[in-house]
């Protein structure tokens, strides 16, 4: 999810890109401390989220807003917690108070994919798998599933939906595979197909053009076998 900050107060900026920065799903684009800038750039520029300050000096991010013809998501970021209701007017995701927390930027841009991320305490642990409790989160309806990673065997994807293969059964959820390839670590997670990725781990047979994990045969495309094979000769 591409995100721009806009916030006249630079140490503000600073600290709200530094999270987009960090945060699985979410690709830092620009920072403004001038919302005229940042308003031509919004009219030539296609931006999925929007981080911005209420309460500017020179144009206050409603009016920013209501110079816009298409509006991108939005999270407003104020010091004054009266700008609240009028934000909501916007259809706003969310009303961040400074200072801003970290958790509380993890709550907002959850409401804006509208899919799990990955809470501050588990980002390291997907760069380390060899550390056995590593996990990842995972929405499924109404329900957050928290994955162990050795337990995954495989991938299935239709669509937005992943079906998610476990030692403890099945869970879907609506997420993108390009989205979740970024959170999965790539020594232990590759995709086979475009329907597919599997888990290194749990593969019982390599055959030309499949694999077999959990008694399951799952192809290989065409587009993924040479990656595949360069993958299998370093294991």
């Amino acid at each position: 999810m591409k995100c721009i900050v806009i916030d006249d107060e630079p140490m503000a900026l600073e600290l709200i890109s530094g999270y987009i920065q960090k945060t699985p799903f979410l690709e830092f684009v620009e920072g403004f401390t001038n919302p005229f800038k940042a308003m031509t750039f919004l009219l030539n520029t296609p931006i999925d989220l929007v981080f911005i300050d209420i309460n500017m000096p020179e144009l206050s991010g409603i009016e920013l807003l209501k110079s816009l013809p298409v509006l991108p998501k939005i999270i407003f970021i104020t010091a004054y917690a009266e700008y609240g209701a009028e934000s909501y007017e916007y259809n706003a995701i969310d009303y961040l108070l400074k200072p801003v927390k970290y958790d509380r930027f993890l709550k907002a841009v959850n409401k804006a994919i509208e899919n799990p991320i990955l809470k501050k305490e588990d980002i390291p642990l997907l760069r380390n798998t060899e550390q056995q409790d590593a996990s990842i989160l995972i929405k499924s309806g109404s329900k957050t599933f928290k994955i162990d990673i050795n337990s995954i065997f495989y991938i299935e994807g239709a669509g937005n939906y992943m079906t998610f293969y476990t030692l403890k059964g099945k869970i879907m959820t609506l997420q993108p595979m390009a989205e979740l390839l970024k959170i999965l670590p790539s020594t232990v997670f590759v995709r086979v197909h475009r329907s597919y990725i599997i888990s290194l781990k749990h593969i019982e047979v390599i055959e030309k053009a499949m694999v077999i994990i959990n008694k399951t045969r799952i192809p290989i495309g065409i587009t993924y076998r040479e990656h595949f094979s360069r993958i299998i000769k370093k294991e």
